[in-house]
C-alpha cells in the first residue's frame, strides 16, 4: 500500500488551508507571552484529538455538539484571552509567568473549540472516507503541527523585534476580533 501519495495530498491540503488561520495566529500570539513547550504541547494535543475525532466520527460531530454551542464557547474563550492580553500591565509582569499545565490546558481548550467543526476538520473527515484513516490522521496532524511551529517561531521573532506591550495589545485586539467573529457566527446560526 502506497502511503506517500495520500499522506502528501492530505498534508498539503491541511497545511495550505490552515496557514495564516486563527489556530496559527493563536500559537503565534501565545508563544510571544508564554514558554514554548506549553504552547506546543497544548496545540499538539488539541490537533491530535481533533484529527482523531475527525477521522473516526467525521462530520457527525455536529449531531452531538450543535454549532451554536461551539461558537459560544469559542467566542467566550477568545474574549477571555483578549481581555487577559490587554490587561498585561508591563513587560516584566508579562514575561514572568510560566503557568505550566495552565498554559497547556488553556492552549488546548482554545484551539480545540476554535477548530472543532472547522473546514479543515471536515476536510480531514472527508479524506478519511477515501484514504487510510491513520494516514489521514498522521498527515493532518503533522500539517497542523507544522503550521503551529511556524506560528510559534514567528511569535518568538516578533518578541525580539517589537516591545512585548505592543505584542500584547495586538494579540488582545486580535483575540477580541476573533471573539466577535465567533459571536457573529453564533448569531447567524441562531437567526
Amino acid at each position: 500500500m502506497d502511503i506517500l501519495e495520500p499522506f502528501l495530498k492530505v498534508f498539503l491540503l491541511v497545511f495550505l488551508a490552515e496557514f495564516g488561520d486563527k489556530s496559527q495566529l493563536v500559537c503565534m500570539t501565545l508563544s510571544a507571552r508564554y514558554a514554548l513547550m506549553p504552547v506546543l504541547i497544548g496545540s499538539a494535543l488539541a490537533f491530535s484529538l481533533l484529527n482523531l475525532v475527525a477521522v473516526l466520527f467525521g462530520a457527525s460531530i455536529a449531531e452531538y455538539l450543535p454549532a451554536h454551542i461551539v461558537f459560544l464557547i469559542v467566542g467566550i474563550l477568545f474574549l477571555f484571552f483578549g481581555v487577559q492580553s490587554l490587561r498585561a500591565q508591563d513587560e516584566e509582569d508579562a514575561t514572568a509567568p510560566n503557568l505550566g499545565r495552565g498554559v497547556v490546558v488553556s492552549v488546548f481548550l482554545l484551539i480545540f473549540f476554535a477548530e472543532l467543526g472547522d473546514k479543515t476538520q471536515l476536510a480531514v473527515a472527508a479524506m478519511a472516507a477515501v484514504e487510510s484513516v491513520w494516514v489521514v490522521w498522521m498527515a493532518g496532524t503533522s500539517a497542523l503541527l507544522m503550521t503551529s511551529l511556524l506560528g510559534i517561531w514567528f511569535g518568538r521573532l516578533l518578541m525580539q523585534k517589537i516591545s512585548l506591550k505592543l505584542i500584547h495589545r495586538g494579540a488582545g485586539t486580535l483575540f477580541i476580533v476573533f471573539s466577535f467573529l465567533s459571536f457573529q457566527q453564533l448569531y447567524v446560526v441562531l437567526v
